[in-house]
């Protein structure tokens, strides 16, 4: 009797977790994807349309708001900066984060673990908090206003995740492969670049991922050390204080679409990730 009964339980619990399984998956995409369909709906909707009642859920597509962001002065040079400050943070933070993460996997030094928690601790300081000593560090350096400066305090806020990233791709490639490398004639650099190399790439490119949309999505940094060469975020926030609800929405929407085109044109190394971090 008890034997019937639990073969009768293990059907009904494998169904009930696929249930409740397929409900987390629902949800989660119903979490992202329904402000961004209700951002892209009130985009390409008329003003009118914007504050109606209730809204409709096909876009009317007037492109009265986004054709007002492309003449607007200012707009594309903001465009332009944001482009700029996230390919030099993407840049630098693979360019120490890398690094760090290989000798984290590869090295067994006092103080390792401590180290760790300190990039995690890099996080904890709040932004605002260090507004002012960076802005006259800035100005007394000649850093402020710059692409430069601003993509050195992007990279800073990006390089936990570069680091901890890498440091999981790389504990996930066998040393004895570098090993195998080096007895046949590899020197230690060698090795890492013809054989551990092609292996992380998916890796670094989703750390790249990550520092891209760190920068891009930043405004605090932005607005704080940029008068002249403002970020796209810092424009649009400087912009829209009081702009109409429209227009509001046309903003968001320009700086959500470049951040999605970016993660789905390198979608395949950011899935590639997972299964070489979890080997």
């Amino acid at each position: 009797m008890t034997a019937v009964t639990t073969e009768v339980a293990a059907p009904d619990a494998r169904k009930t977790g696929r249930l409740v399984y397929v409900a987390a998956v629902v949800l989660l995409c119903a979490w992202v994807l329904v402000p961004l369909y209700f951002l892209l709906i009130n985009t390409l909707s008329s003003p009118e349309a914007v504050s109606a009642f209730p809204k409709s859920f096909v876009p009317a597509f007037d492109l009265g708001s986004l054709t007002f962001f492309a003449n607007f002065a200012g707009m594309l040079t903001a465009l332009k900066n944001s482009v700029i400050v996230a390919v030099m943070t993407m840049v630098l933070s693979i360019a120490i984060g890398a690094p760090a993460g290989y000798a984290l996997s590869r090295f067994d030094f006092r103080g390792k673990e401590l180290f760790r928690l300190l990039i995690l601790l890099t996080r904890a300081f709040p932004l605002p908090l260090l507004a002012l000593p960076l802005a006259v560090l800035f100005i007394r350096t000649g850093l402020d206003d710059t692409a430069f400066g601003l993509a050195l305090v992007h990279t800073t806020l990006a390089l936990p995740f570069a680091v901890l990233i890498t440091f999981s791709v790389f504990s996930g490639i066998p040393i004895e492969l570098e090993e195998a490398a080096w007895t046949l004639g590899c020197t230690r650099l060698t090795a890492f670049t013809k054989v551990v190399l092609p292996l992380i790439l998916p890796g670094i490119t989703a750390s790249a991922i990550f520092a891209f949309v760190i920068s891009w999505n930043e405004v605090f940094a932005a607005a704080v050390l940029t008068i002249e060469n403002r970020t796209l975020t810092a424009f649009l926030l400087q912009t829209l204080g009081e702009a109409p609800l429209h227009l509001k929405f046309a903003g968001g929407f320009i700086l959500v679409v470049p951040a999605l085109i970016f993660i789905f044109a390198v979608r395949k190394y950011l899935f590639a990730m997972w299964g070489i971090a979890n080997r």
